[in-house]
């Protein structure tokens, strides 16, 4: 495997059957095409069977899987079967689609006690003249709607976004939006990418009309309002005692261990530092209980309890 040994991702499906007009990998990869659900549990089990504690399912469009084969609920129950295999600790769910999420899938992930309570949940803009000309099919009413059932319906649950500033046409007025929509859901995550003009998507047609200047400060702007809010929030978190994955050294020391908590998916996101704890206790892929005893930023800094 190309992840360390206790992480795997399985790819549940290919293709993507959207018309994103800033995106080519329906040209790339072509239709939508589910992988059939014995083939992925039985992969799984082998995973298992290797020590892999962390199941990343991954696909342009996860929450699509089973619509083109007509099976309805098909990720709900795969998520039950695989909830069902020894040796798994958890189960995430990355690339989620805001028009796919369903209520199979919803109450799914809040009974499934080894389904990570996490949604990465790409929404690109919260303009609606921006996400018109984007073609993505979601408001920014719609969005507030589905946020407010994914919380409602999964308590607890994490929330992924990403989005996409500088994209033909966009004003600074759609930036001030996309500025309250953040803050208006708290999100954990957020990852904010500058428009790239891309020959063979459609919106390669549109004048690219916001300077590489201002696309980077529009980012600038969004990220550091991320980081803010995360690190208000994090700083709130001192004193909790939580589960967490360990990952292995942290790559800036090697007495110090890098950590995760089921909120938080591997490469992408923050992690939890260990830097009171014997390195050589403690092995990638144990899970360990650990008090937050600091916030630096993004991450959290935390102590094993004994």
């Amino acid at each position: 495997m190309a992840t360390p040994s206790h992480y795997a991702y399985v790819k549940i499906a290919e293709g993507c059957d959207y018309k994103c007009a800033f995106c080519i990998i329906p040209t790339l990869r072509g239709k939508y095409r589910s992988r059939p659900g014995e083939s992925i549990v039985r992969e799984a089990r082998a995973l298992a069977a290797r020590g892999v504690k962390e199941l990343l399912l991954i696909s342009q469009d996860t929450t699509f899987y089973g619509i083109d084969r007509r099976e309805r609920g098909a990720l709900a129950r795969l998520l039950r079967e695989l909830n069902s295999i020894d040796g798994l600790e958890w189960i995430r769910l990355l690339y989620l689609y805001p028009t796919t999420i369903d209520e199979d899938t919803l109450a799914a992930m809040a009974e499934c006690d080894k389904v990570c309570k996490y949604i990465d949940l790409p929404l690109q803009h919260a303009s609606n003249a921006v996400l018109r000309r984007m073609k993505r099919p979601g408001t920014h009413q719609t969005y507030d709607r589905l946020l407010a059932r994914i919380r409602a319906r999964v308590p607890g649950v994490a929330l992924r976004t990403t989005f996409i500033v500088g994209f033909p046409g966009e004003t600074h007025a759609d930036v001030d939006e996309l500025c309250a929509f953040i803050g208006d859901h708290a999100f954990d995550h957020v990852g904010v990418f500058t428009y790239s003009h891309e020959e063979g998507t459609t919106a390669f047609q549109l004048d690219d009309d916001v300077p590489a200047r201002a696309k980077r400060a529009r980012r600038a702007r969004v990220m550091g309002l991320q980081k803010r809010l995360v690190e208000a929030r994090q700083r709130g978190r001192v004193g909790e005692r939580v589960r967490v994955l360990v990952d292995g050294p942290s790559p800036d020391h090697e007495l110090v261990l890098k950590a995760r908590l089921a909120t938080q998916a591997p490469d992408i996101d923050a992690s939890v530092f260990l830097d009171e704890c014997d390195p050589s206790s403690v092995r990638p892929g144990d899970f360990v209980e650990v008090e937050i005893v600091g916030a630096r930023g993004y991450d959290l800094i935390g102590r094993p309890v004994l």
